[in-house]
């Protein structure tokens, strides 16, 4: 099967008990919920599904369920983050159904200036495992690393990166980088993907060069992004800019500062929206205020989901 990435990818949320287990068939529902919307593929034990939180038997059970639900192809997030464990953990992905590899930055970029072989040798050995890799660029805020110009460049050269996920944050670095990665031999062969992890500006990021988006804010509001995508690409530019407007309007809510509390409001909102039962996130996470769940509620009748739950 050709994995197409070009479209949206819903970063998924795994619904908890209150004790922070997992609720197998919260999941399990959810998942037929955002699969049925027309997403390209899912983004399996991300940072929005808590994936550093979760233990390595988790990871692969969620895996595996996602599986039972759907055929929609699964991206795992990789979070290693050691070489050895990270090809060990890529083979059990593989096992497991894994379609792809979301390749997350790790604590040994974490210096300045970061040495281009770390991240390069680190890629080449993941490779390996034979399933197709999607680079990964995030913003420090989220413990991520902004790599330069030219490490970008030889980690898109590697063979079997198919894709890179761009979410600095920053509208500047992610036209730079796009300028980059169309002068690159894959992409102009139509072999590399640019998708967008912006979720401060997700209808811009297409009209700035991506042709996918791999988002936290996909796990709501799913047909809306679909449907926004699907008219940018026909040009359809003014019910694109509506639905874009919506879209933007909720996730400007969801990932205001502290933006690491996306994951739980994220959550309550799919409450709210009757998808899952509970908010509940796994400690060191916490809830949110009653006010900021009002804000929430507000939004989202201001973007008009609740008027469709209530009808």
């Amino acid at each position: 099967m050709t994995l197409n990435l070009n479209g949206l990818i819903p970063a998924t949320v795994v619904p908890m008990h209150e004790d922070g287990q997992i609720d197998e068939a919260g999941l399990r529902s959810y998942i037929r919920w955002v699969a049925e919307q027309g997403p390209v593929a899912l983004a399996i034990n991300a940072d929005t599904g808590e994936g550093p939180h979760l233990t390595h038997a988790e990871k692969l059970r969620v895996l595996e369920i996602v599986g039972e639900e759907t055929d929609v192809p699964r991206v795992a997030g990789l979070a290693g983050p050691f070489t050895a464990q990270a090809i060990a953990q890529a083979r059990d992905y593989r096992a497991a159904g894994a379609s792809a590899l979301l390749v997350f930055p790790i604590s040994a970029y974490l210096s300045s200036p970061l040495d281009p072989g770390i991240p390069l040798d680190y890629h080449r050995q993941i490779a390996g495992v034979g399933l197709p890799l999607i680079l990964f660029q995030l913003q420090p805020a989220l413990g991520g690393v902004n790599f330069d110009t030219e490490t970008l460049r030889q980690l898109i050269e590697i063979d079997g990166v198919v894709a890179m996920k761009e979410a600095s944050f920053d509208a500047r670095r992610y036209l730079d980088t796009f300028r980059m990665i169309e002068g690159t031999p894959k992409h102009q062969a139509g072999e590399f993907t640019y998708l967008t992890g912006n979720d401060n500006f997700i209808l811009e990021s297409f009209m700035l060069g991506c042709t996918g988006a791999l988002i936290g804010f996909g796990a709501i509001m799913v047909r809306e992004q679909v449907a926004m995508i699907e008219a940018w690409r026909e040009s359809r530019i003014d019910e694109a800019r509506a639905l874009g407007a919506r879209v933007q309007r909720l996730a400007d809510v969801v990932f205001a500062a502290p933006v690491a509390d996306y994951r739980v409001r994220l959550k309550e909102c799919l409450v709210l929206l009757g998808v899952l039962e509970r908010a509940s996130v796994r400690r060191p996470l916490l809830p949110i205020s009653d006010a900021e769940r009002e804000l929430l509620r507000a939004t989202l009748a201001e973007v008009g989901l609740l008027e469709r739950v209530a009808s």
